[in-house]
């Protein structure tokens, strides 16, 4: 997310109102932290959330449409609360606590019942919990339908929350087993000859998948449900010739897969099962000229019902806040090649 030297104007279409209050107890110290460097904390709530923020000492002043600015308020007590017990604010803090005032927005909306907010997803070690719009519509839609795509930049949370749900769903007995599926591409690498069976030769590739069943199962149980064969970790040509029923599927990276390929891993499905395809169509790793088989299917599917799609973009990317501004960078330049190339 890059950092506007000077705070974006509201949209002038929705109506906006102005309210001020104090920070408690006050404190200079406190409230510098809380600002951050030349106020480096408030212009990213003003980026995000759309509104101004101005401050004297600690009173604070901030204008903007209604909802966007009670949830700023909220938000910017929380922090000082947070800071005037001894937390450092970072602007990766900052990014993740807009997340939730992204989720609160969603609540106040009119249009928004309560109903349709989704709650923590159940796993053996904690319960994970979706930020923002785009991963409340995710889980969602993962939960209603049998056949999800998750297609986005990476850091958006498609695997991962997708892997909790799997967990969930598990745990909860709705599926016998889980299937994580990767195509096993190198990306850009080639790197030769590795020793082992075929099993050790793709966990390369497979390494993420296991990451976050260990975070959320922990490392016996997965060892043990991957010995009973409850969890099934493969490379998508494994996937060849079998009707997966009672299973929760993933496909990762799909953006790697093939046309083929993916027709094949779609007809795989069988019944009680339910599928989430994810992948970053802007991250192709195939030989110059094969078409992906994911950016094929969101045209072939589209319209078909029972199949649901999530597109994720820069703004819910809930790693370290550098990877929004490099995936704003690299979607700038793309559109500047596009043009000059259209040009041409």
């Amino acid at each position: 997310m890059d950092i506007d030297p000077t705070p974006p104007e509201p949209d002038s279409r929705e109506d906006i109102t102005s309210s001020s209050f104090s920070l408690e107890p006050e404190d200079a110290k406190h409230v510098a932290l809380l600002c951050g460097h030349l106020n480096a904390h408030f212009k990213l709530i003003e980026d995000r959330l759309r509104v101004s923020i101005s401050n004297r000492g600690n009173k604070i002043r901030v204008s903007g449409p209604d909802a966007a600015r009670e949830s700023s308020e909220r938000l910017l007590k929380k922090l000082y609360r947070d800071v005037t017990q001894g937390t450092r604010l970072s602007p990766e803090t900052i990014h993740l606590q807009l997340q939730q005032a992204d989720l609160e927005l969603l609540k106040s909306s009119p249009t928004t019942s309560d109903a349709t907010i989704v709650k923590g997803i159940k796993t053996k070690r904690g319960t994970v919990k979706p930020r923002g719009h785009s991963q409340i519509n995710y889980v969602k839609d993962i939960q209603r339908h049998d056949l999800n795509f998750g297609i986005g930049p990476a850091g958006t949370g498609k695997t991962y929350l997708a892997v909790a749900c799997a967990v969930q769903a598990l745990l909860e007995e709705d599926v016998k087993r889980i299937l994580l599926v990767r195509p096993a591409v190198e990306a850009g690498e080639r790197l030769g000859f590795l020793p082992g069976d075929l099993t050790q030769k793709v966990d390369p590739y497979l390494r993420p998948l296991y990451d976050a069943l260990y975070e959320m199962l922990g490392f016996e149980t997965v060892a043990k449900y991957i010995e009973r064969n409850v969890i099934e970790v493969a490379p998508l040509a494994f996937m060849r010739g079998r009707t997966l029923n009672n299973a929760f599927i993933i496909l990762d990276e799909a953006q790697n897969t093939t046309r083929e390929q993916m027709k094949m891993f779609l007809t795989r499905l069988g019944f009680g099962s339910t599928a989430v395809i994810t992948g970053d169509a802007t991250q192709i790793d195939l030989p110059r000229g094969q078409p992906s088989g994911l950016v094929h299917a969101t045209q072939v599917l589209d319209g078909v019902d029972g199949v649901s799609f999530t597109w994720f973009g820069k703004k819910d990317v809930v790693r370290h806040p550098l990877v929004q501004r490099v995936v704003n960078a690299y979607e700038e330049h793309d559109a500047i090649m596009t043009s000059t190339e259209e040009r041409r």
